[in-house]
């Protein structure tokens, strides 16, 4: 719980005053009662209504000062609850913002969701109900007892009888039910999976026609956490109809003995009212710290999860990082033996010793069949991965001695995967630079050749892009992400195949304004036509995770039997279409 405490400590007021007014209340609860059992004894026995009507108007300043303590108790375990939950959830997303791929692969999207959404509130809810009842209840139960015992110490006795029953009862639905709560938060994970990975590629279910696939894949899904909800949660009900049966049985034991009192003098009716509803207040105190107990095994087991994610080293940092302080200058890039498995027990490795030297300002070409290596062998040099061996060099400072923060600043990567998020052209270029000017925005598009479709928009730059870019063509969403990256000023500018989706000209006019404008940038452009690359200084062929070449278009053509395959292979296609 020492993970916790921070919050607490921030918000201590809502941690003392929730509980304080809560147990205000209590105190009301057990007077109440002894002042109705007077009045029924004494008042309306004898007919006193001086007593009556005074006794009662104490008991209306009670209830009312009851209402206020316990609304004002709520509220701030209420906010206690929330403001803590929000703490917890800001500091797991920011935690999850260090991981790197691995981390989040070993976990998956679904289950981080889960973990920062459903696990979360499931802590929230109990600390709101600890909140609440944790000094309320026992005020409550131990002051009916008293006041049971002050009464008639003889059928008070009857209440201790249900008390370890009801103990044994929480303890053994407890014990069960924990496990089950973990098992159903796991399948929430999958669930989650299952809905963003839907979701996302909802225009790929529809072009196949799998819309009913998915819906009985989902199906399958759903109905295997309902199971598990069910398995989880029928152990909860049962703990109400063991208290309800364990306080009738008590109330008619009690009724019986008490009957028995009044019939021979020794117990007034009014006493018998209110021992009723100590025994009431007794059974309930139980019910509620037992739900609190089960609130608590559901949020042990969500605990568990969320401390996984907190307690978790990222497999990429620079805490040991040597050259903190190194700003990158020229973007020359060094591989020296670089080999790298994205599963280490696997025996084929991805980059299997990579050795290459790429000079600063340097317009590089990556060719290679798919499933060669090409997207990894770059992920490299930002760091999305680490070597298993050998090292990756910039400015010639290995990458690990560097502060991550300065060197992703300084390498703008455009993926295969475009993503732009939901807002207007300006605000997702300005992702590669927040403070970018409007003339710094329109250069960059300009070098990107999309300057020209954005002004064509209604609105220009202000124009709003649906989530995703869905109301972008493919070709579009490529030249504004190639925008994005350029704003960010870098030394070293990855583009894996992100040029795959526009026309050869506009292709050939992005790499002649990179050649033109661009160059001190260290460019590397990962290709699946030879023409997109034909003009680079170095083009770097793969093939099963090795550089089997490296050298101009002219040396490669005359020496590189890959490269020439990739060729002509390409130069017949595009004579047969030109046929047609």
């Amino acid at each position: 719980m020492k993970k916790y405490k921070p919050y607490i400590k921030k918000h201590w007021y809502c941690f003392l005053l929730g509980p304080i007014f809560m147990s205000l209340e209590a105190c009301g609860e057990f007077i109440i009662p002894f002042i109705n059992a007077n009045i029924i004894d004494k008042g309306a026995a004898t007919g006193d209504i001086p007593y009556i009507l005074q006794n009662g108007f104490y008991m209306l300043l009670i209830a009312a000062a009851m209402l206020i303590t316990g609304v004002l108790g709520a509220y701030f375990s209420m906010k206690g609850a929330a403001r803590l939950a929000a703490g917890v959830r800001s500091d797991v997303f920011c935690k999850v913002q260090t991981f790197a791929f691995s981390d989040i692969d070993r976990f998956s999207t679904g289950s981080l969701i889960t973990r920062v959404t459903n696990d979360i509130t499931q802590i929230q809810n109990f600390v709101q109900s600890l909140l609440r009842g944790c000094f309320r209840s026992p005020i409550m139960l131990v002051g009916a007892l008293i006041m049971s015992f002050a009464l008639n110490p003889d059928i008070a006795l009857v209440i201790l009888i249900v008390v370890p029953f009801l103990a044994l009862a929480t303890y053994l639905i407890i014990k069960i039910a924990s496990p089950r709560y973990t098992a159903m938060q796991e399948q929430l994970d999958t669930l989650n999976t299952g809905i963003g990975e839907a979701i996302t590629n909802e225009k790929v279910i529809k072009s196949f026609v799998r819309e009913e696939h998915e819906k009985g894949k989902f199906k399958l899904i759903n109905d295997a956490l309902m199971e598990k909800s069910i398995a989880a949660l029928k152990m909860m009900i049962l703990l109400q109809p063991i208290s309800a049966l364990a306080i009738n049985i008590t109330t008619l034991i009690v009724v019986w003995v008490a009957g028995k009192q009044i019939m021979v003098g020794d117990m007034e009716i009014g006493t018998l009212t209110a021992f009723i509803t100590y025994l009431s207040q007794v059974l309930t105190a139980l019910n509620f710290l037992a739900n609190v107990f089960l609130a608590g095994t559901r949020a042990a087991a969500s605990d568990r999860r969320i401390s996984e994610v907190l307690a978790t080293t990222p497999a990429i940092s620079d805490a040991d990082a040597a050259e903190k302080t190194h700003k990158i200058e020229s973007g020359a890039i060094e591989f020296r033996d670089v080999t790298f498995r994205y599963f280490k027990d696997n025996q084929t490795p991805v980059l299997d010793k990579i050795n290459v030297k790429i000079n600063s300002g340097d317009f590089v070409g990556i060719i290679g069949s798919t499933g060669s290596g090409k997207t990894t062998f770059v992920s490299m040099i930002p760091r999305l991965y680490d070597p298993d061996k050998g090292d990756v060099l910039v400015d010639g400072v290995n990458v690990r001695d560097l502060s991550l923060h300065e060197l992703r600043e300084s390498v703008s990567v455009v993926l295969q995967k475009n993503t732009l998020f939901s807002g207007t052209v300006a605000e997702n270029l300005r992702w590669g630079n927040e403070n970018a000017s409007d003339d710094e925005l329109i250069a960059a598009c300009k070098i990107a050749q999309a300057d020209g479709f954005v002004r064509a928009f209604p609105e220009g730059y202000e124009t709003e892009i649906g989530q995703g870019g869905g109301n972008l063509s493919g070709g579009q969403k490529q030249r504004l992400c190639i925008a994005r990256a350029l704003l960010k000023k870098p030394k070293i500018m990855i583009l894996d195949d992100s040029t795959s989706a526009v026309d050869t000209a506009t292709d050939a006019c992005i790499r002649k304004a990179f050649r033109e404008q661009l160059p001190d940038i260290t460019k590397l452009i990962i290709a699946q036509r030879i023409s997109s690359v034909m003009d680079a200084d170095k083009i770097i062929v793969m093939d099963k995770g090795a550089i089997v070449a490296c050298g101009t278009h002219d040396e490669l053509i005359r020496s590189c039997t890959t490269y020439q395959e990739i060729y002509y292979s390409q130069k017949d296609r595009e004579e047969e279409q030109s046929h047609e």
